[in-house]
């Protein structure tokens, strides 16, 4: 049976959507990422960080005397072990937020898209000042990404307000 407030198949389960797919491929994605990312900066926390970094430069043959790599590595080296606990505490809770967004979408709960929207909206104005203070082909990728993942759910959120 088909319900016009949404659309089902005829085994009666909702519609698939590609699009929805790829935002909770997407957020799912970051989301590891920023988790391996926590995990790494809490393994940092027990460790010489001089030694560590040192280890991966030899290991991925990268030039310390270049000056992006040596720019990195002056900052890296310049972080306290309070910051580096702030930072990873930050890191799991947008990893969770990410991953709380990506499986409520993959498994098409409504809830997860309006979520969607409030947090990812929320968070472009901070993407853009960033942008604007340090423009990258990252950022705006990422941004212009976002953007349209806020376009796409407000635009399927009201379809289905209007009984589309």
């Amino acid at each position: 049976m088909v319900s016009r407030r949404r659309k089902q198949t005829a085994a009666g389960t909702p519609k698939k959507s590609l699009a929805l797919f790829l935002i909770a491929l997407f957020k799912l994605t970051k989301g590891v990422l920023l988790l391996i990312v926590g995990i790494g900066a809490l393994k940092l926390l027990h460790r010489d960080v001089a030694a560590t970094v040192a280890h991966w430069v030899d290991i991925l043959r990268v030039d310390p005397d270049n000056r992006h790599i040596h720019a990195l590595l002056t900052h890296v080296l310049a972080v306290t072990p309070a910051q580096l606990k702030a930072a990873s505490a930050g890191t799991f809770i947008y990893a969770a937020l990410l991953l709380t967004e990506g499986i409520g979408i993959l498994l098409r709960q409504r809830w997860a898209e309006y979520f969607t929207i409030v947090t990812t909206a929320g968070l472009i104005p901070l993407e853009i000042y960033e942008l604007v203070h340090r423009a990258t082909t990252s950022k705006v990728v990422i941004l212009a990404i976002n953007v349209a993942i806020v376009v796409y759910l407000i635009a399927r959120a009201r379809r289905r307000r209007m009984g589309q």
